[in-house]
């Protein structure tokens, strides 16, 4: 999307959606990151995309310090 970030560590990182993302919705993705778990605000990486709660997600881009964009990890 454009941004430089300086931190592509969270791009390809597997997270679960916890709070459902989709437009006109702020979500929210738990990601195992740095020998834990971290909560972060999350969007759909395609805007008109909606991801609901308990899907298996791949972090496409971070935004520091608690945003990413996410799209669903596997295909049903």
């Amino acid at each position: 999307m454009g941004y430089d970030t300086g931190d592509d560590s969270m791009v390809g990182l597997l997270g679960r959606v916890t709070g459902t993302i989709g437009p006109g919705l702020v979500g929210e993705v738990i990601v195992r990151i740095r020998g834990g778990a971290e909560h972060f605000l999350a969007y759909p990486a395609m805007a008109k995309d909606r991801i609901e709660t308990g899907t298996v997600v791949t972090v496409v881009e971070y935004l520091p310090p608690r945003t990413v964009y996410v799209t669903p990890a596997y295909d049903s």
